[in-house]
């Protein structure tokens, strides 16, 4: 062994020698040429203890430090990353184009003498080149990652099992679909609705048709927290959670339609669309399915994973099973926080502006029945008539985990403080959980059950023990709260300062009345006393964007500050006015292009 060792090492140093011998006299010129073809070909991935390994790292983050500025750096560059995808490159004569190709698809970019990209098209097979602006401004950017990307999206979307035959017949597959999608997506589309009203309430959400080497993609959920902010950021424009609509092959053969299937532009009598029927004509059995993918796993309850698998008729493979909550944390925290996916805090600290801290313990539950989840990357299908129905469940899911996720901060350490505040989340079955809090003047524990039904329905319950005082907040006042800002803290903050309001006009009134007064109803029976009006409308019940009617009162109208962003849902619809002082206005539904503006008013 030792002697075998010796001459390993005696081999590498001759071998280092020769080399060194070999190019002592060679020109600066030829080495170049050398180190430019050592990085056109393409680079393997190996393991970093692998033999090469370093050496093939090193030259990766050459190729990206470099920057491409003349014709011969940005050809240099182009083919070099178009071999490290697997994929063809060629160099017209003149020099000032390059084709990158493969069996079923190629890219013509176009260049001037000095190294400025002219124009960039593809062509699919069988198809007329088109000019791709996506590409055009990665490559004016300089950004060749991007550039990378969108090379390994359009060769996966022929990563089918088969012929050249069989992958034409999957992209064919993938074209109907899309037009089908994009035909429900009109189908109840009005020239005056906005981007937001289409993400919540459209079919398939709001839908961006495939151009160049994009995939189509979905939004279909945006919290209203999320629109609030963006409607604080003058230009800016809130992003939602969306998905991309792809092709993937499988070991399984599955039915899929090779046309578009919608019937014409009008929904049948139950308002869903109508598809003909999937005929041998019309389709063809394919080792593919299409799938909904998403760009960070989603955490998703056993149950909706179920109904989802019931609806598509296709398992949903990948991740293991594990209690729903860790999961909602632990998305939470890598999302907001970047913090390490290991981590397995439970209590968390939230702040809010003229209020105590809030500590918020989040039970996790168990594994059991509907406590159970997993984190969910892509939604496999075979039809068009699926995806409606799948967005619904998606959205549904993630107005749940807004709720849960809402009680979760990077601050999950414990602080001895009396004026803490501490809350409880207890998840139930399905989409419901509680909220547990020491009642405000009593010691006794006091309940919050928030159920989600829908996407843009929320139940709630206020349970105290019958002998302690009302915290005059009703059922109905907390469920428009809850929907108005999906954030747990934020509502119990508004419970908190209606109970507060309660005591000191109580403890004012014992200073001015007699002690025998009539003592105060159960939290139970309190009712709003103008509640003919301030009951939510037809589109407040129905649409999170939040509007709020201009002040009564002789004080200016006021624009959001991120603080009072902060403190949205403490003046949500008193139930009780006369106590309060502070509410927000009904939310109301914008048929304008424009987002809609949030406004707080003082009564």
């Amino acid at each position: 062994m030792c002697f075998s060792g010796a001459m390993t090492a005696i081999s590498t140093k001759a071998l280092m020698e020769q080399l060194r011998l070999k190019y002592q006299q060679k020109p600066w010129t030829e080495t170049l040429k050398l180190v430019h073809f050592c990085m056109d070909k393409p680079l393997q991935r190996l393991d970093g203890n692998a033999p090469g390994g370093p050496l093939v790292s090193c030259m990766e983050k050459i190729q990206r430090t470099l920057n491409a500025k003349s014709l011969f750096s940005v050809m240099n560059r182009l083919e070099s990353l178009s071999k490290q995808k697997g994929l063809n490159a060629h160099v017209s004569p003149s020099g000032t184009s390059c084709y990158i190709t493969s069996n079923m698809f190629y890219i013509e970019v176009q260049l001037e003498k000095n190294g400025n990209v002219v124009y960039v098209k593809l062509a699919h097979l069988g198809e007329a080149p088109v000019v791709c602006d996506d590409l055009l401004q990665h490559l004016r950017m300089k950004n060749y990652d991007a550039f990378g990307k969108i090379l390994e999206d359009l060769s996966n979307l022929y990563q089918i099992p088969g012929d050249s035959e069989m992958k034409a017949k999957g992209y064919l597959a993938l074209q109907a679909l899309e037009k089908d999608l994009y035909s429900m997506f009109l189908l109840d589309r009005t020239q005056d609705v906005n981007r937001v009203t289409e993400v919540l309430h459209g079919k398939v959400g709001h839908l961006v048709p495939r151009t160049g080497g994009a995939p189509m993609n979905i939004e279909f959920y945006i919290s209203p927290y999320q629109v609030l902010e963006a409607e604080l950021r003058p230009g800016s424009q809130v992003c939602g959670t969306k998905t991309v609509v792809t092709l993937e092959g499988t070991d399984m053969l599955y039915k899929l339609p090779l046309s578009p299937l919608l019937v014409d532009s009008q929904a049948g009598e139950d308002g869903n669309p109508v598809f003909l029927p999937l005929t041998d004509e019309l389709s063809m059995d394919l080792p593919a399915f299409f799938v909904l993918k998403f760009h960070a796993p989603i955490p998703m309850s056993s149950s909706s994973i179920e109904e989802i698998q019931s609806l598509t008729g296709i398992q949903i493979t990948g991740s293991k099973l594990a209690p729903l909550y860790e999961l909602i944390v632990q998305s939470t925290l890598k999302e907001k926080f970047s913090e390490d996916l290991s981590t397995h805090k439970s209590c968390f600290i939230v702040s809010l502006p003229d209020c105590p801290k809030h500590c918020y313990f989040i039970n996790k539950g168990s594994e059991e029945a509907d406590l159970a989840g997993a984190l969910v990357s892509k939604i496999p299908f075979s039809h068009p008539k699926c995806v409606p129905g799948v967005i619904e469940i998606l959205r549904h899911q993630l107005a749940y985990n807004s709720l849960i996720s809402s009680c979760v901060s990077e601050k999950h350490i414990n602080e001895d403080d009396s004026e803490l505040l501490y809350f409880e989340v207890v998840p139930h079955k399905n989409t419901s959980f509680s909220v547990f809090f020491l009642h405000p003047v009593k010691e006794n524990l006091a309940c919050v059950i928030i159920d989600v039904i829908t996407s843009r329905e929320v139940q709630c319950r206020l349970h105290l023990n019958p002998q302690d005082p009302t915290l005059n907040s009703s059922d109905d006042f907390i469920a428009r709260a809850v929907k108005r800002c999906m954030s747990v803290p934020v509502v119990m903050r508004a419970i908190f300062r209606n109970a507060a309001k309660v005591k000191a006009d109580s403890e004012t009134q014992d200073m001015e009345v007699d002690m025998t007064q009539k003592p105060e109803p159960p939290c139970q029976q309190v009712m709003d006393s103008n509640s003919p009006e301030e009951s939510l409308s037809v589109a407040g019940q129905q649409d999170w964007v939040v509007t709020d009617k201009p002040s009564t009162t002789d004080s200016p109208k006021e624009n959001l500050s991120t603080a009072k962003l902060e403190t949205l849902g403490d003046n949500t619809g008193k139930s009780n006015p006369p106590v309060s002082t502070e509410t927000l206005g009904r939310v109301e539904e914008s048929n304008s292009t424009a987002s809609t503006e949030a406004i707080m008013t003082d009564e």
